[in-house]
């Protein structure tokens, strides 16, 4: 069975949506709602049905799914509107301001027996499925650091993003997909939070951030996001008891170094390196690593999409959970907690 959809909002990942839609069998975007009249005069050139009032769209749209993209701080409110219609919902992240919010939301898709879940794409970005399945296959054993960054070299917010009231800054943007990322990629609870936010070329709202998560078995996670970082580190760096792993872009050019089974005899004496003396810090032999490539992986984001239509056709479960949003809301507001007072937040998530 297909289904159509309306959006609420058609902005930038709204006209996204629509544009990319069609790669997905069984949608069809058919409707939008905004306050912008010049929005609403883009998705009539894109073929939609248009509405300036968003009772109208509810009531009279050709339509059983209601996409919210709007900016963050009615997320809630188009949310529970479109619920309370009897419209499934999937809404943009971040998918609200607070855990409070959040589980308004959920009560209404509760109390109202329809489906509500949030556009979690980057599950399905390739570059975070190699991690994954190297993680998962057990190819260089277990890991006890992870490194996940993004980096921007314009220092531009664009739009709402650049304002607090509307839930801009980079923990509620990049920070929401790396934190899932994370959590969805590592079966244990978080036992500390500790985050350091700036506004470097934003003033009202943070354009950087680094995030360091501790989990029950000692593992650390490092997330760090800027729209300001002229050099850029790697995507993802990972090191674990067997082996490193680094993903160097969004190419996914990398590699994964192993060492090999070869018995090392070790010099008994300092060592003179390019970098002075030392013993500790000298290089390996080169006979005893072993470099291997990354795994090839299959991905689309309109799994996402596919996903959903399953599950509304009774087919398969839903993938991005009511619990995995609860956890990683609770990660963001122990963030900006840890920020405001300047300690790590012990915590059990």
């Amino acid at each position: 069975m297909g289904y159509k959809m309306g959006i609420i909002g058609y902005g930038g990942m709204a006209s996204w949506h629509h544009k990319n839609s069609v790669k997905v069998p069984g949608l069809q975007v058919t409707s939008a709602f905004d306050i912008d009249s010049e929005r609403l005069k883009v998705a009539e050139e894109n073929g939609l049905k248009i509405y300036d009032n968003v009772d109208d769209f509810l009531k009279y749209g050709d339509f059983s799914i209601v996409l919210v993209a709007t900016p963050n701080n009615f997320h809630k409110y188009y949310s529970i509107m479109a619920m309370d219609a009897k419209k499934h919902v999937v809404c943009e992240k971040p998918v609200a301001m607070s855990l409070t919010e959040l589980d308004a939301m959920i009560a209404a898709s509760q109390k109202n027996n329809v489906l509500f879940t949030v556009h979690q794409n980057r599950r399905w970005d390739r570059d975070y499925k190699i991690v994954k399945k190297v993680l998962t296959d057990n190819t260089i054993g277990k890991p006890y650091t992870i490194e996940s960054r993004v980096h921007g070299q314009n220092g531009v917010m664009h739009g709402w993003r650049a304002y607090k009231v509307a839930g801009g800054g980079m923990l509620l943007d990049w920070g929401v997909h790396l934190i899932d990322q994370i959590l969805y990629m590592i079966d244990e609870k978080v036992t500390e939070v500790y985050c350091q936010l700036f506004s470097i070329k934003t003033p009202e709202v943070d354009d950087y951030f680094k995030l360091l998560l501790r989990f029950e078995s000692g593992l650390s996670a490092q997330i760090e996001v800027g729209t300001y970082c002229l050099e850029k580190m790697p995507r993802w760096y990972i090191n674990a008891d067997h082996g490193s792993l680094i993903v160097k872009n969004w190419e996914c050019e990398g590699k994964i170094t192993k060492a090999s089974e070869i018995v090392m005899e070790w010099e008994p004496e300092v060592v003179q390196t390019v970098g002075g003396p030392t013993r500790t810090m000298a290089p390996r032999p080169k006979e005893t690593l072993e470099e291997l490539a990354l795994p090839e992986v299959q991905s689309q984001w309109i799994e996402y999409y596919m996903n959903v239509i399953s599950y509304l056709n009774g087919k398969e479960d839903i993938i991005v959970k009511h619990e995995e949003l609860r956890r990683v809301m609770k990660i963001i507001e122990a963030a900006f907690e840890s920020d405001k007072i300047h300690k790590s937040i012990k915590c059990f998530i």
